[in-house]
């Protein structure tokens, strides 16, 4: 269901988000030379139940998105609400409890479980941080955890070391869900597993969400894999949004360049399948967030630039299209369901 047509209240509510990280030179004497513009002007609304999708390339500020909610990163500038909390307003203690209300599944399995820990240790230290599980139920409700994530309840004495990546996940997946959250930000939460396991811990989610009713912002660089599991999508590119709507809206009826190039870069599943022949070639590397270009950030690789790109920032909104695209050529030249684009760089 789109957010229009909504009419509960977001859980999450993210307003003209800015972060900046600043750019310095010397080593004593630090001089502020520059900023790297990571996130700018982002707002979005996430909605209980509900599985948003936040979408692009490596390096488009996906993640400082999110870390800047949880204010890991504090903002720049913006508005951030949690059930109309102001989370940027938020308090130290405050801010702890807001950590039991969203969790992250992280990107890396390998990474993101301490080898020194237990499996059940690890599972159980946000009920030492954040209580709801007395120490001597704790065992128990962690082996329950482990079979909600389809692991063997009995290896609570396992360290991270004797499973394997896409075990470790799960068991990531456990200690998110522990604090029963009403948010998880998913962050590119299958990108470091092996394809056959990446399906399993997707489905994973899907059967959590069902039984637990949690909200997902589901960070990702795979648009083949998001599809499965977000109902609608913001699409990231250098820092702004330039494309949001459904799964039907953004896959089928794609309107910015950019979102049909990622979608047209997306590898066909079947090795008895020729080349689609529209394939999007952009020219050009991204360019510096240091440095942005004026106007439309992707007019430097963009086939349909024209003069008026490189003015003013094009607003987010219905151009016509059915749904918000930042472009002022929006046009459905390419779909997910292989309709070939007009132009091609």
């Amino acid at each position: 269901m789109s957010s229009e047509q909504r009419t509960d209240e977001p859980i999450l509510r993210v307003v003209n988000l800015k972060k900046y990280f600043p750019v310095t030179r010397g080593i004593i004497f630090k001089k502020t030379i520059g900023t790297v513009q990571a996130v700018d002007d982002v707002s979005f609304d996430l909605y209980p139940g509900e599985s948003l999708g936040l979408v692009g390339e490596s390096g488009c500020g996906k993640t400082t998105t999110a870390r800047t909610i949880l204010r890991l990163d504090e903002p720049t500038s913006g508005e951030a609400y949690f059930q109309g909390r102001d989370i940027f307003k938020m308090s130290r203690s405050e801010l702890r409890d807001l950590r039991s209300e969203i969790t992250v599944i992280f990107q890396d399995p390998y990474a993101s479980l301490n080898p020194r820990m237990t499996v059940g240790d690890i599972i159980a230290e946000p009920w030492s941080i954040h209580g709801g599980v007395p120490r001597k139920d704790r065992k128990n409700k962690t082996q329950e955890l482990l079979e909600v994530v389809g692991l063997n309840p009995n290896n609570v004495s396992r360290y991270p070391h004797q499973f394997s990546g896409g075990q470790r996940q799960r068991i990531g997946i456990a200690r998110a869900i522990a604090v029963d959250p009403k948010i998880i930000i998913c962050d590119e939460p299958v990108s470091a597993l092996d394809v056959s396991v990446q399906a399993q811990v997707v489905n994973l989610l899907e059967d959590i969400q069902k039984e637990f009713g949690v909200s997902y912002l589901f960070i990702a660089h795979d648009l083949a894999i998001v599809r499965h599991i977000v109902d609608r999508l913001e699409v990231m590119y250098l820092g702004k949004i330039v494309e949001e709507g459904d799964e039907f809206q953004v896959y089928d009826h794609t309107a910015h360049p950019y979102t049909q190039a990622l979608l047209s870069a997306v590898p066909i599943p079947d090795p008895r399948a020729k080349n689609r022949g529209n394939r999007i070639m952009l020219e050009g590397d991204v360019p510096s967030p240091t440095n942005p270009p004026s106007g439309c950030r992707f007019r430097t690789r963009c086939w349909k630039a024209q003069d008026v790109c490189a003015g003013e920032i094009p607003v987010l909104e219905d151009r016509g299209q059915g749904h918000p695209v930042a472009c002022y050529f929006p046009g459905v030249e390419f779909s997910a369901s292989g309709a070939p684009p007009t132009t091609t760089a």
